[in-house]
């Protein structure tokens, strides 16, 4: 007689990964936290422990991966979903039930991506064009007095991305070429993703004493940016809603296809608030750490003038001629590959499961894949760290691990936003290029800030009008 054997029982217990050294009991790895710089400390272990890693903090056990191999069944909806994870999950107190922070189970979020998704095709792009390249033109134009002086290039970035989104998402305009202080929904949105980053590491006790002084700002700043979003919204449904073609207009008016249901003010508030965080931060962050990049490497801004002036003829760039400039959307590439502004992501498995066959992971377990190093992996080449546009050439990215490269995320929760944030940071990039030079300081040395998103912290650059 055989007998079938018992299934193996999966038991996270089981499961042992390399960690720093000198694990302290009950407190595990604090000794290690970093909070301000949580990402690139993420990379840096991944750098130290290997592909597959983990860190235990007050006995919450947070495991890292950028192991291609891995993410093979990690990337896979069938088996592993979207977690929030920390900070994002910590940025609900904003954005609630919002595209970035809905949890899986809430309908509001299939709902408003059933509405919003055709409003961020390829084909609803030409609808933004002419409204992005303005914002570009305001930019330069804000340029023209500043010639041979020192620009702060991420605030810069900041304001055409923030007026982007403003007119193409809700008709608003922050008058950001206009004044010399941030608007003050930009200021409030900043302290609020400074806190969130910070806190989300931190104990609610401490928040209640220590930080008691931040945490009544953060809360009044909520409120702050709740009222002012929920009056534009008032004001657009008193103005009539439909005429205007924005992302309100379509959050507004129309319906999900399934369920005929649309989506209430609070809701449509908490998009706004997500297309304000996400929407806006992240691409102000590509274009700053491409400007970076292009200030030190002459040789690629001389290969990008070349291919910008062969394709623009006009006086302005057509929206088909911005899907032609391919090496500037190979310099964008290239730049959310070291740098995605959206450093890792969160997955959590749907059922007990043997990662790769070998390592134990109950259900609701979750991981955090650091982008940061799946980008710099060896599958890269010999220089993962190297500037190299042409690493996105064709033929290279046929031939590439497809899990090597995730700068969007994956699956259903996969941002939205893609191919409009491609299409302004595209534009606004070769508008700068036909217009000015970029000086470097010889003095600065990268240094990335983090408040949930990345960006060049203290980056400045000489602009020269070109005649």
């Amino acid at each position: 007689m055989t007998t079938t054997p018992a299934p193996q029982r999966i038991r996270s217990s089981d499961r042992v990964l390399p960690h720093p050294p000198y694990r302290i009991p009950f407190l595990g790895d604090v000794w290690d936290l970093h909070v301000t710089d949580s990402s690139q400390w993420g990379m840096r272990g991944a750098q130290r422990y290997g592909d597959l890693y983990e860190r235990n903090i007050f006995g919450t056990r947070v495991t890292y991966v950028c192991d291609p191999k891995l993410l093979r069944e990690i990337n896979d909806d069938t088996h592993w979903a979207k977690f929030l994870g920390v900070p994002i999950g910590t940025l609900r107190t904003v954005a609630r039930d919002g595209l970035f922070t809905a949890f899986n189970s809430e309908p509001n979020w299939a709902k408003a991506h059933a509405i919003l998704a055709p409003s961020f095709t390829a084909t609803a792009m030409r609808s933004y064009h002419a409204t992005m390249q303005a914002r570009a033109n305001e930019l330069i134009e804000h340029w023209a007095g500043r010639s041979d002086r020192w620009v702060d290039i991420p605030h810069d970035m900041n304001k055409v991305a923030l007026e982007v989104i403003g007119r193409c998402g809700f008709g608003y305009s922050f008058g950001s070429f206009d004044r010399t202080d941030p608007h003050p929904i930009v200021a409030a949105m900043l302290r609020i993703l400074t806190y969130v980053n910070r806190s989300a590491y931190s104990h609610p006790l401490l928040e209640r004493t220590l930080h008691r002084e931040q945490r009544t700002r953060h809360l009044a700043d909520i409120d702050y940016v709740n009222r002012e979003v929920d009056s534009v919204i008032a004001q657009r449904q008193r103005d009539g809603a439909g005429e205007h073609g924005d992302l309100l207009d379509r959050m507004l008016t129309a319906a999900d296809p399934e369920t005929g249901q649309r989506l209430d003010p609070e809701n449509i508030r908490y998009q706004i608030l997500t297309f304000l965080a996400a929407g806006h931060e992240t691409s102000a962050g590509v274009m700053a750490f491409a400007l970076h990049y292009l200030s030190i490497h002459p040789e690629i801004v001389d290969r990008a003038r070349k291919e910008i002036d062969e394709i623009w003829t006009g006086d302005e760039l057509a929206f088909e001629q911005v899907a032609k400039l391919r090496y500037v959307r190979r310099i964008v590439d290239e730049t959310l590959r070291l740098w995605p502004t959206a450093p890792g992501y969160f997955r959590k498995a749907r059922q007990d499961t043997m990662l790769g066959g070998k390592y134990p992971f109950q259900r609701g377990e979750w991981v955090f894949i650091v982008l940061l190093q799946l980008h710099r992996h060896q599958l890269w080449g010999d220089d993962p760290q190297r500037f190299d546009p042409d690493r996105f050439l064709p033929e290279r990215v046929r031939a590439r691990h497809p899990e090597l490269y995730r700068p969007f995320g994956v699956g259903m929760r996969a941002c939205i936003g893609r191919q409009f944030a491609y299409h302004e940071i595209v534009l606004v990039l070769a508008t700068i290029l036909r217009n000015y030079d970029l000086t470097p300081d010889p003095a600065y040395r990268l240094k990335v800030k983090e408040t949930i998103t990345l960006k060049p912290d203290r980056l400045r650059l000489k602009v020269a009008r070109r005649s």
